[in-house]
């Protein structure tokens, strides 16, 4: 996107990591600077969990990793980089002079951009010669699954560097907001402080624990905003009338002294104490990585199940994530197409957790899905696509014959080939083989017997002569090809 290919990361901390994996994710090459000792130790623990999280939340097509290395030096990390991405610690002075420092060493091109989550970029700039390609990307934790990131300008940014940022960080799943004004904290820490100072203000006076705080938001108004947001969710609080009446109806209680968002309870010894022995009681003994992982799978069912909705087209953050998965799923510009003189590679599968049985096998329905996903990439290979179903054209299988032939275990990725075995314009008849790509066993077979069909009248009819002519092409190129048996050893045609 835009040249962008190298990354250099300076800071591999929780937000830095997680940019670390988001980047990586999404096959750049990553140098990391860091002068903690710790830090690469540290690094890796969180990179497990951003590989275990992103391929959950992707289970089908995902770019190569990229490549990830620790250097010694600021300057060894930026001078090659395409993009830096600034994630030290929230301390202005500190800030300004490893800005400063990638100023110098970084090339001309180069774009500079902070993670920090409420300084101004104006103030960052101070130090640098080359102010107009530094802006803020203010993401959220975990940076390798939550999809928003913060774009600000400073005062001298140019406006191309913001329009770069915004492709740029689309390409990676992300949601990049240009904030339209360079304000203290920006959009997203403004609305959390709020929420902030009133939870430190009901445990400082002993209304509620810090456990009882967290279950009003996440058994409550928490479920409403992950998919909604706040004004939406007031909308419907309206009625028929809609946002108007809720207005109306619940404005004038901003006038009553329910909040006490002007003033922030002392953190004295005493209150952080108690905060923090609550917090220790609520984890029940789970260490941060647990937590981590519990999380990051939470957010990822939220996410999938947000992609299901909508008819299919998603709904807030699953929808974002449909669009990311599609553009994952198109070819290069520069790929060559597929050899029909071979079994096609046209699908890959990650194995779910929620796909597992109570043997910790992946349940049988979900061979035909992973069967019918690859049938469907057949057909947007051959021609299927939006304008033929607008069209009322489109295939139904009427025949499935499915071999179980090895286990599959949450995590295991699956690649399948498919052949086409015989076409008459009408019938297509296919065979697609899953295979573990790990352990290269074969686990699953299917063969289906699909018809073109009018949906309107919901009766079989010829292809239109385009469409028949390139299944027939695959079904002549497929004809000598063997497939193969529950060993994988090829054994010729089936039935």
């Amino acid at each position: 996107m835009d040249g962008i290919r190298k990354v250099a990361v300076i800071g591999g901390g929780v937000i830095g990591g997680g940019w670390v994996a988001r980047f990586a994710q999404n096959g750049h090459d990553v140098a990391v600077y860091d002068p903690d000792p710790e830090a690469e130790r540290k690094l890796a623990g969180l990179m497990e969990n951003a590989a275990r999280a992103f391929a959950a939340l992707i289970p089908g097509d995902r770019p190569d990793f990229g490549t990830v290395r620790f250097v010694s030096t600021l300057r060894e990390a930026v001078e090659d980089a395409d993009l830096i991405q600034e994630s030290a610690p929230e301390q202005l002075a500190l800030k300004q002079k490893i800005l400063g420092e990638i100023d110098v060493h970084a090339r001309a091109g180069a774009l500079v951009a902070s993670s920090t989550s409420g300084l101004l970029p104006s103030d960052l700039q101070q130090a640098m010669r080359r102010p107009e390609r530094l802006f803020v990307a203010h993401p959220f934790n975990p940076v390798y699954l939550v999809p928003l990131v913060e774009l600000v300008a400073g005062a001298a940014t140019a406006p191309e560097t913001i329009e770069t940022a915004k492709r740029f960080y689309a390409a990676l799943g992300m949601k990049p907001l240009h904030v339209r004004k360079e304000i203290d904290a920006f959009i997203g820490d403004r609305l959390l402080e709020a929420l902030w100072r009133e939870a430190l203000w009901l445990v400082n006076d002993d209304v509620a624990t810090a456990e009882e705080i967290d279950d009003v938001i996440r058994y409550s108004f928490g479920l409403r905003w992950a998919q909604m947001g706040i004004f939406q969710v007031y909308r419907i609080a309206g009625g028929e009338a809609g946002m108007r009446h809720f207005m109306a109806q619940f404005g004038p209680c901003l006038k009553w002294p329910w909040t006490k968002l002007m003033d922030v309870p002392d953190l004295t010894d005493a209150l952080v104490d108690k905060i923090s022995d609550q917090s220790d009681a609520q984890a029940h003994g789970l260490s941060i990585r647990d937590l981590e992982r519990i999380r990051d799978d939470n957010l990822v069912a939220i996410m999938r199940a947000l992609a299901g909705q909508a008819g299919g087209a998603g709904w807030g953050a699953g929808e974002l994530l449909n669009t990311y998965e599609a553009s994952l799923a198109q070819p290069a510009p520069a790929a060559a197409e597929p050899d029909i003189t071979r079994p096609l590679d046209l699908h890959t599968a990650t194995v779910l957790r929620e796909w597992a049985d109570y043997n910790g096998h992946m349940t049988e329905y979900r061979y035909l899905q992973v069967l019918g996903e690859a049938t469907d990439a057949l057909l947007a290979l051959i021609g299927l696509d939006a304008e033929m179903l607008a069209a009322g054209r489109s295939f139904y299988t009427v025949e499935s014959h499915l071999r179980h032939l090895a286990e599959c275990r949450v995590g295991d990725r699956l690649a399948v080939s498919t052949q086409v075995l015989s076409s008459d314009g009408k019938r297509l008849r296919i065979f697609h083989t899953i295979t573990n790509a790990t352990s290269g066993d074969v686990v699953a077979t299917g063969e289906h017997m699909l018809l073109h069909v009018d949906t309107t009248s919901g009766k079989a009819v010829a292809a239109a002569p385009a469409l028949a002519q390139t299944m027939e092409s695959l079904a002549a190129a497929h004809a000598s090809l063997a497939v193969p048996d529950a060993a994988g050893r090829a054994v010729g045609q089936p039935r």
